[in-house]
Formats: structure tokens, sequence, C-alpha cells
């Protein structure tokens, strides 16, 4: 059986890749009084999300949630940008933001700690290096539980200064992404 966020993402991703955007995280939090599915949006070319963009987005998003019964229940729906210290879901996202400081959490200890923040080094086909006080840890992707790029001079003076590359080149479009869980 798949995952919601793996369905909502299978619906949705067409539409909005026509659209030009793609999904960068789909999440349910459970609320006092209902659900909300966030969902994280990106302009695939520039990585950035216009007000119209997302407004545009989100009536698509609704109509096709409705018309497809995916989820049971009352629920909001919050569509949105990841903003500029936005979630790491998968590797090309370590590739983009290499250079710039990121918390990493994990799930279990590693070196005796489970909260890794510094600066992103290297990733490979298991691993992201993060150099933390002169040291570099490797941390497994698997072990990974959450990641976040910090809000930094540098990560602000990067995206003013349009430094920080789309996550597709501008002749390729996505047929598929990594959702986050």
């Amino acid at each position: 059986m798949k995952k919601l966020n793996e369905h909502v993402a299978e619906i949705i991703l067409p539409s909005l890749g026509a659209m030009g955007l793609g999904v960068v995280d789909i999440k349910m939090v459970d609320g006092a009084k209902r659900k909300t599915l966030q969902i994280l949006l990106e302009n695939l070319q520039t990585g950035n999300l216009k007000v119209a963009e997302c407004t545009m987005a989100s009536r698509a998003i609704s109509t096709l949630l409705e018309v497809n019964e995916v989820i049971a229940g009352d629920f909001n729906l919050e569509v949105s940008s990841p903003g500029i210290d936005r979630p790491l879901i998968d590797r090309l996202d370590y590739e983009r933001f290499m250079g710039f400081e990121a918390k990493l959490d994990t799930a279990l200890p590693l070196d005796g700690r489970r909260h890794f923040r510094g600066i992103l080094k290297a990733i490979d086909d298991t691993d992201v290096t993060i150099f933390i006080d002169g040291k570099d840890f490797k941390v497994a992707m698997e072990m990974i539980q959450s990641a976040k790029l910090m809000l930094t001079d540098a990560l602000l003076k990067a995206h003013k200064d349009g430094k920080i590359p789309p996550k597709f080149p501008a002749n390729e479009t996505p047929t598929q992404t990594t959702i986050g869980a």
C-alpha cells in the first residue's frame, strides 16, 4: 500500500509539472481540530515560488484531491514555498546546497549525538559529510530523520545573487520526485 504522500504526489505531479512546479515535500499533520495536508512547492527553473504560482497550484491541487477522493474526512490544505531555510529531502537537495550550513537530526545516536549542525561538505551513494568544529562527520542518508538549511548570511546572499541552482536544468522536467515521509 502506498503512503499518503506518495499517493498525493502521483496525482498532483503531472498538473504541477505542466505549470513548471515541483514538489519539495508532502506531509499530513494532525491538528487539534482537523488534519492539515502540507505541500511545499518550488518553481523547477528558478527554485523559488511566486504567490501567483502558489495560488494557481493550490486551486489545482484542491480540485485534484477532491475529484480523486484521496483523503477521507475534513482537512486543511496548506500549499507554500519551502522557504530559504528549506528542508533537505533528497540527494539533489544536498548537492544543490553543498557548502551551506545545515542541521541534520538522526533517528539514532551517531558518535554519541543525534544533532549535527555544520557545513554540508560532501555526499556519496550512502552518506552525507557535514563539517562541524574542524571535524568531518559522515552520516548515513538512511539514518537522517530530518534535515534543513540554516538561515545564514551566506545563504541569504546566495539567494539574493541568484547563486542557488534550480533543482532541474531548464531542458529537463522530472517525471517522478522523491517525497519526504
